[in-house]
This record gives C-alpha cells, structure tokens and sequence, in this order.
C-alpha cells in the first residue's frame, strides 16, 4: 500500500537545500547553516581583533576565500630552490580579481565593515597584499627585462640580488596570511 503525504513547497525547498549543504561542504561544519555563530580571532596587517556573528551567507563567502587562499602559493612555503618568484607574484595578484568576485558574488550582506567578512578581505588586500605587491612587482619587472636571451627565467631570479630578500618577505606575508587563512577557517566553520 502507497501512503501519499502533502509535503509543501517551502518544506521540499527547506529540505533540499540543508541536503545539498550537508553533502556538499564536507569539511565545513554540521551545524544549521541558517544559525548565526559568534567568532572571534586576531588578524594581521594591522587589522587586530574582531569579533562578529557569522550567518551562513558570510560562512559561504569565508569558505570560498578559505580555499582559494589555502590552495595557493600564499600559504605554502617558497623553498629556495623551488619556484619563481615571478609566478609567485602572479598568484598573490590572483587574489585580488578572486576576492572581488566573491565579495561580489556574495552581496552586501558580507558587509564591507572591519567586523565582516568583506571588509577583512578588503583590509588584507589594501593593507598586506598590496603594498607587498607595489613594492615588488616593479623591482622584479626591471630584473626581468635585463634577461638575457640564452638564460632561463629560473637562472636570471636566481641571479638577482635581491631574490632574497624578496623570498624573506614573501615568507613573512604567508604566515600573515595563513593567520587570515585560519580565520576565514574559523568564520567558515572548518574543522581542522
């Protein structure tokens, strides 16, 4: 025997989308995505501590920065001998077209203030990405245009005096970064 139940549009929807969360967020937390979560944790850049409440919309839009940061070279150590700075560089500038997107793709509801998710990530471009970026950028393009043509792009970094230096600075920003990158983890409700 078929017992048929009235389940109602806005029930289907309800059900539907905590499945589609649940299966597809493995690494995010269990809980209700509709409950708001207090989280509180200290940044870099100058930016300090914050603490806010995370509804699911910023949770998402933390998620989405948490992975493309955490799958670059912006937390991954640059061993010496590993790499060129070059495409290091590229990666970290990736960050600002990706970070407009979420944000973007997120809505306002992300906030721009300091205690949101948006407005952190603008504060971590504007105040850590950036001014590494302006400082480097250029000093590496001046290196780079002195190559010449028999030498590999890895020989001529190799050769620049300054490849040090910028390899102890790109070291000090990833770990400013992976502490963003733990709170996006945070905000986001990942589970270490």
């Amino acid at each position: 025997m078929v017992v048929a139940t009235k389940v109602t549009k806005l029930e289907f929807v309800s059900h539907t989308i905590e499945s589609t969360y649940s299966s597809s967020n493995k690494f995010m937390s269990k809980s209700d995505p509709a409950k708001i979560k207090k989280v509180s944790f200290s940044l870099p850049f100058g930016i300090g501590s914050v603490e806010f409440e995370a509804d699911a919309t910023k949770r998402r839009a933390a998620w989405s920065l948490y992975v493309e940061l955490v799958t670059r070279i912006a937390v991954q150590p640059l061993d010496i001998d590993q790499g060129l700075l070059r495409e290091a560089l590229k990666s970290l500038y990736s960050l600002f077209d990706i970070t407009r997107q979420v944000l973007k793709e997120a809505g306002p509801d992300v906030g721009a203030s300091l205690d949101s998710v948006g407005g952190i990530a603008i504060a971590v471009l504007n105040n850590g990405l950036r001014p590494f970026l302006a400082k480097w950028h250029p000093l590496l393009q001046i290196w780079e245009a002195q190559r010449p043509p028999h030498m590999s792009l890895k020989e001529h970094e190799r050769n620049w005096s300054e490849a040090p230096k910028l390899r102890d600075e790109l070291e000090l920003l990833r770990t400013d970064l992976e502490q963003y990158a733990n709170a996006l983890a945070t905000i986001a409700g990942v589970k270490k």
